[in-house]
């Protein structure tokens, strides 16, 4: 699908299965989006079967981030999370960016490549604006989407629950396209 440097992005398929269980199912992840609840194998196995992959049909759009490397002249490619834009407003044409990188794979510098291939993803549909909502408190992703172009927009009080209060959030936004409005 979409490619920088050694990260690629691509459509989910059934053999992903177990990265989802794993990952919606580890509550350390549930603070950084809606999830509340554990999700059973069938109804991602029923998710995956029935997503359309196209977020104009499905207002989202789940794609797998793979490291890709070459060894021996054969390329092999590692799942390493998730790339997200959802929230999609077909009107406004901006969608929300979630992501999520396995723990054993953060601190690798991969963020700033799959924020680049999910926003080069996001020209492609055309959208005209992609947005983060990040928790002040959440240091290296406030680096990132600031080294990666994004600008801090607004900021939101006590907008996030964590299991010790709220912590306030800021949203950061990147203009895709340059296209006036017009009246």
């Amino acid at each position: 699908m979409t490619s920088t440097a050694d990260i690629r992005l691509r459509a989910l398929e059934p053999e992903d299965l177990e990265l989802m269980y794993r990952i919606e199912n580890d509550s350390r992840f549930w603070r950084h989006g809606s999830t509340t609840v554990p999700y059973s194998r069938y109804a991602l196995r029923e998710y995956i079967a029935n997503s359309r992959g196209d977020i104009f049909v499905d207002g989202q759009v789940r794609l797998v981030i793979e490291r890709v490397a070459t060894e021996n002249h054969h390329t092999k490619a590692t799942p390493i999370g998730f790339a997200d834009l959802v929230n999609f407003d077909p009107i406004h044409l901006r969608a929300e960016i979630g992501l999520l990188i396995l723990p054993e794979h953060q601190g690798k510098h991969y963020g700033r490549p799959v924020v680049e291939a999910l926003c080069a993803y996001a020209r492609q549909l055309h959208l005209h604006q992609i947005f983060a909502i990040i928790a002040t408190t959440n240091e290296p992703a406030l680096q990132l989407f600031s080294h990666a172009g994004f600008q801090a927009s607004a900021k939101l009080q006590d907008w996030l629950r964590l299991d010790d209060g709220f912590v306030d959030a800021v949203v950061w936004q990147q203009l895709l396209s340059s296209t006036p409005a017009t009246a």
